[in-house]
């Protein structure tokens, strides 16, 4: 039972530990200070749902659909070009304008204790949730990759969907409040084009890995 927790604990870290488009938004959100519960739950529940899905068999069966993958590639590539590009378009605005427009308000005026009511949480959590399933990788790594491995421990398969899924709480927890006690230090303009260029190259060469690899 602990050999099979501890190896879905391990596989799930190493499988969702990396620069991606999910991980880029919940660090933006933390930074933010922004919807930093709402985002964390939602990755999280995310992951559980498709190692579940993973784990049942129900990769096997969408295996049988290839093109239902092929789709989510490119969908999700436009979005994240979408993404991007309204991201690199924040940072090359004036150092001000970026959070004068976000905020409502000069950028001197800024202070991070308020900045969870910049944006409702609707449109974050559509975000969220187009960032997590229309990721292609999402279902090649945790539902295909991970569902096979957790099949091989047999009986204790569960016990290693367990693991990868408080590798998935661990990491979307720790990732979003160790960035939100960040935040502080980047209430600048200056830090946050910094911050938005950097995502914005980010998701433009995940897109370009999506389309080079169809």
């Amino acid at each position: 039972m602990l050999t099979s927790v501890l190896a879905g604990l391990g596989l799930g870290l190493s499988l969702i530990v990396a620069i991606g488009a999910q991980n880029m938004f919940v660090l933006r959100q933390g930074l933010r200070r922004e919807h930093v519960l709402t985002v964390a739950l939602i990755c999280t529940a995310s992951d559980v749902l498709l190692i579940i899905l993973g784990v049942s068999g129900v990769g096997l069966a969408l295996r049988a659909l290839p093109g239902l993958v092929e789709a989510v590639r490119w969908v999700g590539a436009a979005f994240l070009v979408g993404y991007g590009v309204l991201a690199l378009r924040r940072a090359i605005r004036p150092s001000g304008a970026t959070l004068q427009a976000s905020l409502g308000r000069p950028p001197s005026a800024v202070g991070t204790a308020s900045l969870a009511t910049r944006t409702a949480v609707a449109p974050v959590v559509a975000t969220c949730l187009a960032l997590t399933w229309l990721n292609p990788h999402v279902y090649l790594d945790t539902v295909f990759l991970l569902g096979s491995v957790a099949n091989t421990h047999g009986e204790g398969r569960w016990w290693f969907a367990l693991g990868a899924g408080l590798a998935s709480a661990l990491w979307f927890f720790a990732l979003a409040y160790g960035a939100r006690l960040l935040g502080r230090r980047l209430a600048t303009p200056r830090a946050w084009r910094i911050v938005d260029a950097a995502i914005g190259v980010v998701m433009l060469g995940l897109a370009a890995s999506l389309i080079a690899s169809a």
